[in-house]
């Protein structure tokens, strides 16, 4: 009985140090532990037990709490009070660990597209405040694709695969991003592809993303502009609902639901929201593969590419 009593005592000593003050106990559990107290008592003290211990009552299923359940206080013990115990910090999903300062103004030299598209990489890839967000031994990302291509897909920031490589959508979205555009009639080498962030946003762990800030997006997004001067695509594809908010200004009561496949502008260039391949891959449905696929059409359609008849039956629901 010593042993189990002794569980008990640990038992509501860790509850103590978790913080927990107060222990709801049926009137039939209290008196099977004022029993076994006494019974303890007596194995101690022989001498004492016949004239010390009361009647062992008999046994009570216990109640629940709302039917006569009684509220046991647990002391807090004598001497020095324990530290309560701490749980273990989740995740935090917050901004950068120092304010983001104003956005750069970014003015591109004169001369050919792919020399000022060098000047611009290596702006981003030498600017100290990208940098300086970036982990140790990861590295900013900019954008890849020809100078001359006539779709810019836009997406909101890297994720670990792409701070590693330091080229934008080579994870598992990208791969699927890749298959889209091969979907197409293009490889991947033929459109250009960016992100409104040059480095992932800080976490506190190496796992999981967050959105990137408003203030995130305001600082990086000049960069991007500067990419957009410098291809002049016919179209922009914004993937996701972050690149639309970034591209087009936040609002709230924005939906992608609402935009997707409707065109919009910024900097005077056709822009086409459409849902990030992340999405498709957390949803992976005949209809949300269609309504991606039916945006893909109307943007070949916008540059001039035809459209085949097995194209457009594609991803069908039958």
């Amino acid at each position: 009985m010593r042993e189990e009593l002794q569980a008990v005592v640990e038992e509501l000593k860790a509850m103590r140090d978790a913080g927990v003050s107060h222990v709801y106990l049926a009137d039939g559990t209290l008196g099977d532990l004022r029993a076994a107290v006494s019974a303890a008592g007596a194995a101690a003290d022989p001498e004492s037990a016949s004239a010390a211990a009361p009647p062992t009552p008999p046994r009570r299923e216990p109640t629940p709490p709302s039917d006569g359940a009684r509220e046991m206080v647990l002391p807090m013990g004598e001497g020095r009070a324990r530290e309560p115990r701490k749980a273990a910090p989740k995740p935090a999903r917050h901004g950068p660990s120092e304010p983001v300062p104003p956005p750069p103004a970014v003015d591109l030299p004169a001369g050919e597209a792919a020399e000022r598209m060098a000047w611009l990489r290596k702006r981003v890839l030498e600017c100290p405040v990208c940098n300086a967000r970036v982990k140790p031994g990861k590295k900013v990302v900019f954008g890849v694709g020809p100078v001359e291509a006539e779709i810019f897909f836009c997406g909101e920031a890297p994720g670990a695969e792409e701070e590693v490589q330091g080229e934008p959508f080579v994870g598992p979205a990208g791969q699927l991003l890749t298959k889209i555009i091969g979907g197409m009639g293009l490889s991947r080498g033929e459109v250009y592809i960016g992100n409104i962030m040059n480095w992932r946003p800080e976490m506190p762990t190496s796992v999981g993303n967050r959105p990137p800030t408003a203030e995130e997006m305001a600082f990086c997004l000049p960069y991007l502009r500067a990419q957009v001067e410098v291809v002049a695509p016919k179209v922009i594809v914004a993937l996701g609902k972050t690149a639309v908010d970034g591209l087009l200004g936040p609002d709230p009561k924005r939906k992608m639901g609402q935009v997707r496949g409707k065109w919009h502008e910024f900097a005077g260039i056709p822009l086409l929201p459409t849902f990030h391949p992340s999405y498709l891959l957390r949803n992976d449905t005949l209809r949300t593969k269609r309504m991606v696929w039916e945006d893909m059409m109307q943007v070949m359609e916008r540059v001039g590419m035809p459209v085949s008849e097995r194209q457009r039956s594609y991803f069908l629901t039958r």
